[in-house]
């Protein structure tokens, strides 16, 4: 396999080498599976010949960007070829008279955003990984992070995709217009499709004029359901921030343990209200924000009128990951997502689970959208009995939050991790047609198998 895939590509894009293979043998969550062999495509062409070969052998073909997800998806758990597209990293065209960019998928996030940026424009999806994570990634997981709420997940702004399919061949879908109703929509169908269709190898992305200004306020309460009737006061109120970010009590104290007290206010609930838009609204809206805020008891209200200071509160936001991290505790990330009147409910439930289990569990995220990171904290996770215990505390998570008509992932997508949910999740009748649309574009099982629609 590896002289004839040395062949078709280079040799120094096909490895075999101990320390090649290991590193693409995980992600961030705990599964791990050593591939036969890397090979490092450079080209749609390479990728081409590769899935040609593997599919002509039945050979598993499990494709890699970045290898930040936190499920497993990207886990050559079949062996075989693990495919990455990391060496492509070209941004094609930007190109604002037609409100687009044209990218290979080994682009990373932040670089598209700040070549954006630099020409006046804007590509608005954020996932926290966003300095690391790959935009072939985010297609194939639908990513999503803080501004979702006011500018929508990946989804919203793939225009069109350059796909190679299982057998080989080259699919060219959607168009550069913002408007297109020819045939069924298939870019949709391979954005969020987990790399079980095709392998993207080109991505024309919509771009929007960039806001002239954004500012924040954040905001402390002595209760959560009075931060999260905060939330839902806001939006009935006719703002609508880019990004409406709420923190509970356990996560504040981890980052006072690892930040330093001052870092944060008191209270036992936190805000972040992000805003942006031309300056006159933004001075505007920050105004009435905050006399909203200041109407319903914010404990403390600040207001953060520029890029750098806004700046200094994501950074903040990010690092409650990193003080949960240091509590020496093993931390379950879950991206479930509740109808956003279930938020309180959502935490009361997770209070109760953490009585009931004696793990403790934070709870924060993007609340405009109901997407709450609802984090187990596990303490010695390698320990069968506990491990069990945890697992079946995720059982009864994941159960509650289909039962709320909720779901099971809203940005990272099911892999490995939610395999043992999927069925519930998508229902008998959703779950057979996914089978058959992966039969479909995929008859030999090769693109990633052994995921979600795998028995």
């Amino acid at each position: 396999m590896i002289e004839s895939l040395q062949k078709l590509l280079r040799p120094d894009q096909v490895s075999s080498l101990a320390e090649v293979l290991k590193t693409h043998s995980i992600d961030k969550w705990d599964a791990s599976h050593l591939p036969d062999l890397v090979v490092f495509a450079e080209s749609t062409e390479d990728v081409s010949n590769v899935l040609r070969y593997a599919n002509e052998h039945s050979i598993p073909v499990t494709t890699r960007g970045a290898g930040v997800g936190y499920v497993g998806g990207c886990v050559p758990i079949k062996g075989g070829i693990a495919l990455s597209v990391a060496r492509m990293t070209e941004i094609l065209e930007l190109n604002p008279a037609d409100g687009l960019a044209v990218v290979q998928p080994g682009v990373i996030t932040v670089d598209l955003q700040n070549a954006a940026h630099d020409i006046g424009w804007y590509y608005p999806p954020d996932p926290a990984s966003l300095k690391e994570c790959s935009l072939g990634g985010n297609i194939s997981t639908n990513a999503g992070g803080p501004r979702c709420l006011k500018y929508g997940v990946t989804r919203s702004y793939v225009m069109g995709l350059e796909v190679v399919l299982a057998n080989g061949d080259i699919l060219r879908t959607g168009s550069r217009c913002h408007k297109n109703k020819t045939g069924f929509d298939l870019p949709a169908l391979f954005t969020g499709s987990e790399g079980l269709l095709g392998v993207i190898t080109e991505a024309t992305l919509r771009l929007i004029p960039h806001p002239e200004r954004r500012a924040m306020l954040t905001a402390t309460f002595d209760t959560f359901p009075a931060a999260a009737n905060a939330v839902q006061v806001i939006l009935d109120s006719g703002h609508l921030p880019s990004a409406l970010e709420i923190t509970d009590a356990f996560t504040l104290r981890a980052a006072r343990d690892y930040l330093g007290p001052a870092a944060l206010p008191d209270g036992e609930a936190h805000l972040i209200v992000e805003i942006d838009g031309r300056d006159a609204a933004v001075t505007s809206e920050l105004a009435e924000l905050e006399s909203l805020l200041v109407r319903l008891k914010a404990l403390d209200v600040e207001q953060h009128t520029d890029h750098s200071a806004c700046e200094l509160i994501w950074q903040l936001r990010r690092d409650f990951s990193y003080s949960l991290r240091h509590t020496g505790l093993t931390k379950l990330n879950e991206d479930i997502v509740v109808p956003r009147s279930k938020l309180v409910e959502l935490v009361e439930f997770a209070q109760d689970l953490q009585q009931k289990t004696g793990i403790p569990i934070a709870c924060f995220g993007h609340a405009g959208d109901g997407n709450i990171h609802t984090n187990l904290m596990v303490d010695n996770y390698e320990d069968p009995s506990i491990r069990k215990t945890a697992d079946a505390a995720l059982d009864l998570l994941f159960t509650w939050v289909l039962e709320n008509r909720g779901v099971i992932t809203g940005e990272h997508g099911v892999g490995l991790a939610k395999k043992p949910w999927i069925k519930h999740a998508l229902g008998d009748t959703s779950f057979q047609l996914h089978r058959a649309l992966k039969n479909t574009f995929d008859p030999k099982n090769i693109l990633n198998p052994g995921k979600f629609l795998d028995d």
